[in-house]
């Protein structure tokens, strides 16, 4: 596996790529925009957001939902209109919404984290059918989460803890269990966006660890595949065959002598997959 760059656009905080109806979608948080990338023609798109994006979910009537600090917006990238759905923690100013997931039931998760990644303030929600439910509170960083290919278990970070988590998934949604799944060395960098393969091992990005984790369902470090930049952030499968795997990358953090050694960081990266992702689920309303 050796990832290349396919669009150099310097995303300040590169995050939540997916894969939906050709092209792969991601935000870059900081610099409020939403992007899309068609790797058959190799055009790249962007759109302002009126706050920071932490997540893009598609819903099945073709839109988006933009996950802000503002709350839940539906995005219509054909007018680049947002309008809020519904606000989540609007009483904490000082938090910012920070990754999600739709599982196979068409539910969406996500989680909300302090903004200046000081306070552990953060929580997991799920929104289902317009209803927002607090399901997990007290992390400083949350990412993710994913789901293992049959839907009964939840994978979720906490970044600056280091520790990815797991749960059982009822089949109403309701959380138990929540253990330890991997905790991540000194050294190694920080937890970022946790992703599952169609084998139901987790792909995690690793925040200044130059590189992306596979680990295999029972919490053994499979693999690990070297990235040309400090700051990896997640990946999504996409492709025919769900192969193809898109990395996004941030430069938030790095120095100017960092940045001038990396002219790549927070472009948006691919390579080839040993094995397929998972089909991207939609928002069902």
């Amino acid at each position: 596996m050796s990832p290349t760059c396919i669009w150099p656009l310097a995303a300040k905080l590169g995050e939540g790529p997916l894969w939906w109806q050709g092209a792969v979608w991601f935000t870059d948080i900081k610099l409020k925009r939403i992007h899309r990338f068609d790797p058959v023609t190799g055009v790249g798109k962007a759109w302002e957001a009126p706050a920071e994006p932490g997540f893009l979910a598609p819903m099945t009537d073709g839109t988006f939902i933009a996950g802000l600090k503002t709350g839940l917006h539906r995005f219509v990238p054909e007018s680049g209109a947002f309008t809020l759905m519904t606000a989540v923690e609007p009483y904490t100013p000082g938090n910012r919404l920070n990754d999600g997931a739709v599982d196979a039931a068409g539910r969406l998760w996500f989680g909300s984290m302090d903004d200046t990644e000081t306070a552990q303030r953060g929580a997991l929600y799920c929104f289902a059918r317009g209803k927002l439910t607090l399901t997990d509170p007290d992390y400083l960083i949350t990412n993710g989460p994913t789901f293992s290919p049959d839907g009964t278990r939840l994978y979720h970070t906490d970044t600056l803890k280091k520790e990815i988590y797991v749960f059982d998934v009822a089949q109403d949604g309701a959380l138990s269990n929540k253990r330890l799944f991997a905790a991540i060395e000194d050294g190694a960098g920080y937890p970022d966006g946790p992703v599952a393969d169609a084998e139901g091992c987790i792909w995690s990005g690793m925040f200044a660890g130059w590189g992306i984790r596979r680990y295999a369902p029972d919490g053994t470090l499979l693999q690990t595949v070297e990235m040309p930049v400090a700051n990896v952030t997640k990946v999504a499968f996409g492709g025919e065959d769900l192969r193809d795997v898109y990395v996004t990358t941030a430069w938030k953090g790095l120095d100017d002598a960092a940045r001038k050694a990396q002219p790549l960081a927070g472009g948006l990266f691919h390579f080839r997959g040993s094995v397929p992702g998972l089909k991207q689920n939609a928002y069902k309303p």
